[in-house]
């Protein structure tokens, strides 16, 4: 028979763990994130980096899909080497997307999804197009997530697509807070 101080330490340790694996769960709330890669395909020769900035509001579903909208900001900067560059004059590509995201875990930790609608072509000559972005994502603490995704928009007789890490910040609901 265990005696109480051990069985107080048990039932100690247990709640700790259920507490924290709790805020694990699902992430709902506003999402915050910041992304940087390579360009790919099409783009290769014309652009040397992307960056983006991302923001949507992710609402559970349940302990395991999260489902919300999303946007942001995908930016291609030019590759120039120098004035006489024919790339110099080439505009950086931009983007606006207009999507609904979609993310299921697995476990507490590690989330697949995808993010998919519309990228908006903000640069002079850019009409945007269709916009995917699968994403694998693992929580390192209760609201901060690194991911990796891969940026598709078919554009009309191109393709813009690029490979990225980014880091994602959860600012978790009201409800969600008060659960604490």
């Amino acid at each position: 028979m265990l005696s109480k101080t051990k069985l107080m330490k048990n039932l100690l340790a247990s709640v700790f763990f259920l507490m924290l694996s709790s805020g694990l769960m699902a992430q709902e709330g506003l999402k915050i994130g910041i992304q940087g890669g390579i360009p790919l395909g099409d783009f290769d020769d014309q652009l040397s980096l992307v960056v983006a900035a991302d923001i949507g509001y992710m609402w559970a579903l349940g302990e395991v899909v999260d489902l919300g909208p999303a946007s942001g900001y995908i930016i291609g900067f030019t590759d120039k080497f120098d004035d006489d560059s024919p790339l110099a004059d080439l505009p950086n590509v931009q983007f606006v997307p207009a999507a609904a995201s979609l993310r299921i875990w697995p476990t507490n930790s590690f989330s697949l999804g995808a993010d998919g609608g519309y990228a908006i072509g903000i640069n002079d000559g850019n009409d945007g197009g269709l916009y995917v972005r699968p994403v694998i994502g693992f929580l390192f603490s209760a609201f901060t997530e690194l991911n990796l995704s891969y940026t598709n928009v078919s554009l009309d007789g191109a393709s813009y697509s690029s490979a990225t890490v980014g880091l994602l910040f959860t600012i978790p609901s009201q409800n969600r807070l008060s659960r604490f």
